[in-house]
């Protein structure tokens, strides 16, 4: 009965259950992204560049009398790269986001000095005045 105990005490700790969330919430974000690679930025980056050099699709593009498909790995090479960037930036605004809010917090816990001392600084600075 120990063996069980153990065994929910691991699958119920919270890193654990973290981890796992994670997990499934990265493979449908890997599902979006890939999509918007695929579906959108791709066909907006290279028609253009396949019209301008007469191609159709870059599987065609292969190494005369070989079975090489070049085309097949320049395509999953601008893909990495797209998904790459897309990933850098989104990242980038996340923890802009993060620092705005991490600031807001720091502001809202500076302590305002008591009263007392507001009321001896500004004796302090009237004195000076005069």
């Amino acid at each position: 009965m120990s063996l069980i105990k153990e065994f929910k005490e691991f699958a119920l700790r919270g890193n654990v259950v973290d981890m796992a969330v994670g997990v499934i919430i990265g493979g449908a974000f890997n599902q979006i992204i890939t999509s918007l690679v695929e579906d959108i930025i791709t066909p907006l980056v290279l028609n253009p560049a396949l019209k301008m050099a007469d191609l159709t699709d870059l599987a065609k593009l292969t190494i005369p009398g070989t079975a090489i498909k070049y085309g097949n790995f320049l395509s999953t090479c601008i893909s990495f790269l797209i998904i790459a960037f897309c990933l850098f930036m989104m990242i980038k605004i996340i923890n802009k986001l993060n620092k705005k809010d991490k600031d807001e917090k720091e502001q809202d816990s500076t302590p305002k000095p008591p009263s007392q001392e507001e009321l001896l600084t500004e004796i302090r600075d009237l004195l000076k005045n005069k």
